[in-house]
């Protein structure tokens, strides 16, 4: 009888225990929820709109807050936001309130909102931009802003000045455009000073054994640039360690051969080893300077650039890069670095900026200090998030003009904000190999790219819908 009332007793004890602790665990939950709510709707407004900083992007569609329409009344509604539509969905964000400054905006990849009266803007990404779907009839109030940030060869048509005309905003590798992605492959000054990669001379003298003085590594082969042309017939002057795919004769480390491995350390001080580096762009255009350009500048390694005609306004120095431009034949280029293979007072003459960590290029400096936007640094906003604000920005200067009951300002690209020229070919010797397929591919494909730009700009002008029919019945009209 003493042994079940023990029993009892024990487990009166534990249902008290676990109620309490239950108790106790819905306090803190209630409390943390009041903790929660309460910093939510202490949020101030700052300038008319939400203070968000601090929350995470991914909770701005679920947050229901205030807003300030442009004539200053208050209200919940979310319709009182300007909507920037991506067409092409790069972020893949199906909603978003993004703070711009003193601007806030409703970003999203859902085309459900093309005819929503609050939608004001819409976003392309260059490489994705096609004829088989756009948002017209367009209103006069509809913006197109364009992001294209990469080769030419992805997509010719935006590269002629009927459709590049087309869009109000952009950015682009040029420094003519309205938010110049220029520097995009660069994070800042301190990398191009940093001797932490540098290899010292007498080491790459000695290393010279067994390496080549020139290395070359890319696997996106004969592309509209025609450098493997150029990099084939240099291989004939002058000894050249080629690791990609383009002309390989010799082997990264297994854990190195994916695309990923290029901005891995391991990579880093396989490439610092070498004196020189075939830094050669896939398209020639002004401002198209990708990190062919500045890793080497990084690594300490004196680049042998062929791209951007554009590239000596860049250069972190007058001295800091061989230009393939300068040398009227690959023979010429070789025997110039042979000289400096030789001669360690004028190689040295090359890398002496990063020695003494002096930029003297203003231009480059003023570029990196002035743009709105950073590369892998999280204390600042990437460029698509600099592309976003500066398309919102825009939008509700208008929207202020409207409410002062003055005329909307107009933007429009030009023709500077995203131009290169034709694709050429190197043509050095009989001896050369016959043209590849793709090799043989771009010069038309540009040539053709200036039909498909004057059908396409004739049937958005029409402002209608059209078929893929249509166009190439356009493009292909004697």
């Amino acid at each position: 009888m003493a042994y079940i009332r023990r029993r009892t007793l024990l487990a009166s004890c534990l249902c008290i225990t676990a109620t309490i602790f239950l108790l106790v665990t819905l306090q803190v939950v209630v409390e943390l929820g009041q903790f929660e709510r309460r910093k939510f709707k202490n949020s101030n407004l700052q300038n008319g709109h939400p203070k968000v900083e601090g929350v995470p992007k991914y909770l701005y569609s679920f947050l229901k807050r205030e807003a300030w329409t442009p004539n200053g009344k208050k209200t919940s509604d979310t319709d009182s936001y300007p909507i920037m539509l991506w067409w092409s969905p790069l972020t893949g964000e199906t909603g978003r309130l993004g703070q711009c400054g003193a601007d806030a905006c409703f970003f999203t990849i859902n085309r459900t909102y093309l005819h929503h009266h609050m939608t004001k803007a819409f976003l392309f990404y260059g490489t994705d931009f096609n004829i088989d779907s756009l948002p017209l009839p367009r209103k006069s109030h509809h913006d197109w802003a364009l992001f294209h940030e990469e080769s030419p060869k992805n997509n010719y048509k935006l590269f002629h000045k009927p459709v590049i005309t087309l869009f109000n905003h952009t950015a682009t590798f040029s420094r003519h455009s309205h938010l110049p992605l220029t520097t995009q492959f660069l994070e800042g000054v301190e990398v191009l000073k940093s001797l932490r990669y540098l290899v010292p001379l007498q080491s790459k003298n000695n290393l010279r054994q067994r390496l080549a003085p020139l290395v070359y590594i890319q696997s996106d082969c004969d592309p509209p640039s025609d450098r493997d042309s150029y990099v084939r017939e240099l291989m004939t002057y002058i000894e050249i360690d080629s690791y990609g795919e383009c002309l390989r004769n010799k082997d990264l480390p297994q854990p190195l051969k994916t695309p990923a491995s290029m901005d891995t350390d391991g990579f880093y001080r396989i490439i610092a080893q070498y004196k020189f580096i075939l830094a050669f762009e896939n398209a020639v255009c002004d401002d198209y300077i990708t990190e062919k350009f500045w890793r080497p500048l990084k690594l300490g390694v004196v680049p042998v650039y062929y791209g951007s005609p554009s590239i000596t306004d860049w250069l972190p120095s007058n001295r800091s890069a061989i230009l393939v431009s300068e040398f009227s034949h690959p023979r010429d280029l070789a025997s110039y670095i042979r000289q400096l293979d030789d001669d360690d007072r004028l190689y040295e003459a090359y890398i002496e900026w990063k020695l003494n960590g002096e930029i003297s290029n203003q231009r480059l400096l003023t570029a990196l200090r002035e743009r709105k936007w950073g590369v892998q640094d999280i204390n600042q906003d990437n460029y698509i998030d600099a592309f976003e604000c500066m398309v919102c920005n825009k939008v509700w200067d208008n929207l202020r003009l409207q409410e002062m009951g003055l005329p909307p300002k107009r933007w429009k690209a030009e023709v500077t904000h995203l131009s290169c020229p034709e694709p050429t070919v190197f043509a050095f010797s009989p001896l050369a190999p016959r043209w590849s397929s793709l090799r043989e591919m771009w010069v038309p494909s540009f040539q053709q790219s200036k039909k498909e730009a004057q059908a396409l700009r004739w049937l958005v002008d029409r402002n209608q819908n059209f078929s893929a029919q249509e166009f190439w019945a356009l493009v292909f009209k004697d």
